[in-house]
């Protein structure tokens, strides 16, 4: 995949009217008007090149935060989830487009996370879930045994989130991070606030699995790049 230098040095020699057009002096549609840089999605997405750039115009149209980043960088960050495969609207929760401190980041969502491991074709089953007050019965931290009653809850707070897998060998693995642990994890190594301002559930479910693949998992090539 190009890197972001490449990119711009490959649309610097683009011409335009006559003059030379350099990547800085593009706006994002300008960017993803440049030959160059549609030719590079058609050949990552094929087909499904045009409603993706459609939707990553969308995007950052509708994000008054994003627009205010480098614009090559918004497009560095959609090539990985179109590397990836993965849908970027940001309701979907496969994939993010974040602004941090004028430049646009790339991030996994959890949905990516489970949509990644399933294609890898070696698990059976994956999830995460959020658990609400009441649910969570009796969680052992050394056997991994945990007793949920889904519909016991007694009001609408989260208070933890429980992420399980199993892979095809019948390898199996349980884990409950309690609202505190999670914030705790958030406070250390979150460069931002911006996704967990949005969605916390969302961000939080995305630490369980990432965290859990990452120690316990099987990681493809592509996972191995997210996580």
């Amino acid at each position: 995949m190009a890197t972001n230098d490449e990119l711009k040095n490959q649309l610097a020699n683009k011409q335009n009217g006559g003059q030379v057009a350099s990547a800085q002096s593009l706006d994002l549609k300008g960017l993803l008007e440049a030959p160059t840089m549609r030719k590079k999605f058609e050949k990552v997405l094929d087909k499904k090149a045009p409603q993706f750039l459609t939707s990553l115009l969308n995007l950052y149209n509708g994000d008054d935060y994003l627009q205010k980043t480098d614009p090559m960088t918004v497009v560095t960050s959609a090539m990985v989830a179109a590397t990836l495969d993965l849908p970027i609207d940001k309701n979907l929760g496969y994939a993010w487009i974040v602004p941090y401190k004028g430049r646009a980041q790339f991030q996994l969502g959890y949905k990516g996370y489970i949509q990644l491991a399933l294609r890898s074709g070696q698990y059976k089953s994956i999830n995460v879930i959020e658990v609400r007050e009441g649910e969570l019965l009796k969680w052992n931290r050394l056997t991994e045994e945990i007793e949920l009653d889904l519909d016991n809850n007694t009001s609408e707070k989260v208070v933890g989130y429980c992420g399980y897998f199993q892979l095809i060998n019948g390898f199996e693995k349980t884990v409950y991070w309690t609202r505190k642990e999670i914030e705790a994890h958030k406070q250390k190594f979150s460069k931002s606030d911006f996704g967990w301002k949005k969605d916390y559930d969302a961000m939080a479910k995305k630490t369980v699995l990432r965290n859990m693949l990452s120690k316990w998992g099987i990681l493809s090539i592509d996972m191995q790049t997210a996580v």
